[in-house]
């Protein structure tokens, strides 16, 4: 991909900047809210315990504070995502990264899938917050993909995206490709697990992904920056 004109802003207003790994301590979750503020990404993604304390501290800032619903297996009651949901909302997150139900997916129960989405765009949509609906590509074949594309736009949600990043296998070109031809223009495409470098990035770009899961944040950023000979953010 050409990267003429493309600007660290641009790229970083692409990253989700990821605080997801189970042993991050709080102090290491507010290190990297330290980190999202000063690249000015898009947002944080941090675990539903650490959102009050995300959102404190990029209070003031650009960078939005989102977290994860049904994380990581997508197997947790309807009920019990919304509650997810109302509390992350309550506690200042504006951004939700739900997990679909993998295995209702697999199952056939189309209905019960599109619910599921549903129930969390519904408690989303009065406070203003994205829903981003994860996959989990690395279980579904390509079918199942499909149909989970058409499922979630239909509930109303604004993101597909491609893996927690927490299973065997995270996002793919082919899968970003499929995805996106899967949707309408209204819903956009997140990749995540395993974009670690800007050319991994870029070419998730080109395969039609405009949000990205990230922990390399900085080394994507720096790498832009040293390409275009612009000064390094950190």
């Amino acid at each position: 991909m050409d990267i003429t004109g493309l600007t660290v802003t641009d790229v970083a207003k692409m990253i989700d900047h990821s605080l997801l790994r189970p042993e991050l301590t709080l102090e290491e979750v507010l290190d990297g809210c330290a980190l999202a503020a000063r690249y000015d990404v898009a947002s944080v993604c941090v675990k539903p315990a650490d959102v009050a304390s995300a959102a404190k501290a990029l209070a003031g800032t650009s960078v939005l504070v989102g977290t994860v619903v049904g994380f990581p297996h997508g197997a947790t009651a309807t009920a019990t995502k919304t509650a997810e949901a109302r509390v992350a909302l309550d506690d200042g997150a504006r951004e939700l990264d739900m997990v679909l139900n993998i295995g209702r997916l697999l199952g056939g129960d189309d209905r019960a899938v599109a619910d599921d989405i549903g129930a969390v765009v519904e408690v989303a949509r009065p406070q203003g917050a994205l829903v981003k609906v994860i996959f989990e590509n690395a279980y579904l074949p390509d079918k199942a993909k499909i149909r989970a594309c058409r499922l979630t736009e239909g509930a109303g949600a604004d993101y597909v995206k491609t893996s927690t990043g927490f299973a065997p296998g995270g996002a793919t070109l082919d899968d970003v490709r499929l995805m996106r031809a899967s949707v309408s223009a209204r819903v956009k495409v997140k990749a995540a697990g395993g974009v670690r470098t800007l050319d991994a990035l870029l070419a998730m770009v080109e395969a039609g992904a405009v949000r990205f899961g990230a922990t390399a944040t900085a080394t994507i950023l720096d790498d832009l920056a040293a390409r275009t000979a612009a000064a390094p953010v950190g």
